[in-house]
């Protein structure tokens, strides 16, 4: 797997196309996500404008503070054959921008561009409507090639190795924090380029979602959920959930973690061609419900992972959208009784023709420490 697999260049083509298609005449791509999708560059966001511009009828061109020009050559969207347009500081590159544009109608802005980028463009492009660029682009993204899921499987196996490595960490009388750091050095450990996230909930914390980690003293007896992921140097993301217990579980918990054991798998389960993102969602709540803790699962079944964290799809009620294979998201339903303790179990799974891939392995029984 190699960069060229996974930032090919027939893809900034395609993009050109669905871009003439959607009635936009050009994409403004400043660093994030999408920039790095299309062309493979991780550039640095800041204040001085770097901006792929993809004109729907007219030839791509980089924008780059001339600063930047060495490491914009360096990266994969040298392979391209784009123009890059260096800028010294003097120079207002927004208007240079606009100015090679000439007339156009509509533009897609990046949908991380800062909101200081996108007054700017206002201003040289005064005409000139503004829409999404991932608009244009989510149809693209949603299917991953094989190289893509080739990266998200080394992402996944690089956090299973993580979650293999926590019942080491957990013990009663370590706080959340010092827990969480020796995960964070851990996804650094085992290939990750970054580390975006390290949730450990330990007891009445672990009914909050998204608690991140705290100075609070995990006791014996108490469940603790350890959500964790960061970014692989192919620009790819990990993520998965998995809830541990250092001692003898309470019987409370321990009644509804099989519930929710038995909801994640009825979800994997449920993947195919066809069936829409929110029946997917509806497998796993409709168990949680029927067992008497449907107030209790208070987010989304999951969501869309690739260049990003969380993108399109998402595994919501709502989302009629039938799945396809390639589509890549997470599964991750959870029970969260506020002031006692909660559960989340997450894998990150791929649709085949057939099913479920999934991407994470590591044991979903709980894991009593």
């Amino acid at each position: 797997m190699t960069s060229s697999d996974l930032y090919p260049v027939s893809r900034l083509a395609a993009v050109r196309e669905a871009t003439a298609k959607a009635g936009v005449d050009a994409l403004l791509l400043t660093p994030g996500p999408d920039l790095r999708y299309v062309s493979g560059y991780d550039a640095k966001p800041l204040e001085r404008l770097t901006c792929l511009v993809v004109p729907a009828a007219a030839d791509p061109y980089m924008m780059v503070p001339r600063l930047e020009l060495p490491a914009a050559q360096a990266s994969p969207a040298s392979r391209l054959g784009l123009e890059f347009v260096a800028w010294d500081e003097t120079d207002d590159p927004y208007r240079i921008a606009a100015d090679r544009l000439g007339p156009v109608g509509k533009v897609g802005l990046a949908d991380r561009m800062w909101a200081m980028a996108s007054l700017r463009f206002r201003d040289v492009l005064p005409d000139t409507e503004q829409v999404l660029a991932g608009s244009v682009l989510r149809e693209l993204r949603m299917r991953k090639s094989p190289a893509e899921v080739a990266a998200l499987r080394e992402a996944g196996e690089a956090i299973d190795a993580v979650h293999r490595q926590v019942p080491g960490f957990l013990r009663a009388g370590r706080t959340e924090r010092e827990v969480a750091r020796d995960i964070a050095e851990a996804i650094l450990a085992t290939g990750h380029a970054t580390v975006d996230f390290t949730i450990v909930a330990s007891g009445p914390n672990g009914a909050s979602p998204h608690h991140d980690v705290s100075d609070r003293v995990i006791q014996a007896g108490e469940p603790v959920v350890v959500d964790i992921g960061g970014q692989m140097p192919s620009g790819y993301c990990s993520d998965s959930t998995r809830t541990y217990c250092v001692g003898e579980p309470p019987a409370d918990f321990a009644a509804y973690y099989e519930v929710l054991r038995r909801a994640q798998d009825a979800a994997c389960a449920a993947v195919r061609p066809g069936v829409s993102c929110e029946s997917i969602d509806a497998a796993a709540r409709d168990i949680i419900a029927e067992a008497g803790y449907g107030d209790h699962f208070i987010h989304r079944t999951g969501h869309g992972i690739g260049v990003e964290g969380h993108e399109d799809p998402y595994i919501v009620a709502g989302n009629g959208e039938p799945l396809e294979p390639g589509f890549a998201f997470s599964i991750e339903p959870g029970i969260y009784l506020q002031g006692s303790h909660g559960a989340r179990i997450e894998d990150i799974v791929v649709c085949t023709d057939s099913g479920a891939d999934r991407l994470n392995v590591t044991t979903r029984e709980l894991v009593v420490v």
